[in-house]
């Protein structure tokens, strides 16, 4: 059944076009036409769009700068009754800024908190790249610099999962830098640039071919980084010798050489043949 909407004291997440102005859902703008308040990244940025979509509910700005000062500001909205939007400068709020904080202290405070779903930079560069998608984790933004982000580097290094990451154009090079340092060269990746804009573009498919082409063609314009995962490394073969030390503790324990060969296979994933065949030539011997 569907809701009234806006519902006085409930907090929306409204998505909102990473590009492509059409990507605006019709419940997204029939939203944020009749809402009490907007809460946005830049009021600035986000005072055109809103403008085209008649939009004239009273706008606060909310960012990482002023989170401290604004989030009591915001849960008073709430508590007087009053509906109350939140979105981003682009794609859905709460990912990668301070919508995390209001959505965790609305629900604190016993508002409701619903999700009118829209475009994401990471799910979009995800399903496009062609890489994996069953698994897959999301950084976000690295730490500037320092040791915090080479860890962070070292731990994705070895993430089994596609990775997404944002970054700045103006730092990508250095980043794909330090993930062919960290990674690989030929460790599979496709940078999407420019999402569902005129000039978007996918550029792959390798960390080296990446980096190559913005070396020659200087990147703009916003990038989301899709990372392939690391390969499982291979196990390595156990030593003869070792198998049969195994074998033998299981014969002293009361085993057969039958049931001790069986209990080994099952144990290392080994042919219990082999093992058994192991185990008759150290006895021989």
């Amino acid at each position: 059944m569907q809701r009234d909407e806006p519902s006085g004291g409930s907090l929306y997440l409204v998505g909102t076009p990473i590009g492509h102005l059409g990507d605006l859902s019709p419940r997204a703008r029939d939203l944020l036409r009749n809402v009490d308040v907007i809460a946005c990244e830049d009021t600035r940025h986000s005072g055109q769009l809103l403008s085209n979509l008649g939009a004239s509910a009273r706008k606060v700005s909310f960012h990482q700068h002023n989170t401290r000062t604004r989030l009591p500001q915001l849960l008073d909205v709430l508590a007087e009754g009053q509906s109350l939007a939140l979105i981003s400068d682009a794609g859905l709020p709460g990912i990668s800024d301070p919508g995390e904080e209001l959505v965790a202290a609305a629900h604190q405070a016993g508002h409701p908190v619903i999700c009118i779903p829209g475009p994401c930079a990471a799910t979009t560069a995800l399903v496009s790249s062609g890489l994996p998608s069953g698994r897959f984790c999301f950084e976000g933004f690295l730490p500037a610099k320092g040791k915090e982000r080479r860890a962070r580097l070292e731990a994705i290094s070895n993430e089994s999962r596609t990775t997404v990451l944002y970054e700045a154009p103006h730092r990508l090079i250095t980043l794909l830098e330090e993930l062919q340092q960290h990674c690989g060269g030929s460790r599979a990746l496709q940078v999407a640039r420019e999402l569902t804009k005129r000039h978007e573009e996918q550029v792959g498919p390798t960390v080296e071919q990446a980096l190559q082409h913005f070396q020659h063609h200087p990147p703009q314009g916003e990038c989301t980084v899709v990372l392939g995962g690391a390969q499982p490394a291979e196990p390595e073969e156990p030593d003869d010798s070792d198998l049969l030390k195994q074998l033998q503790a299981l014969q002293d324990a009361g085993a057969t050489a039958s049931d001790a060969a069986r209990q080994l296979a099952q144990a290392t994933g080994l042919s219990r043949r082999r093992l058994y065949s192991l185990l008759h030539q150290g006895t021989s011997n």
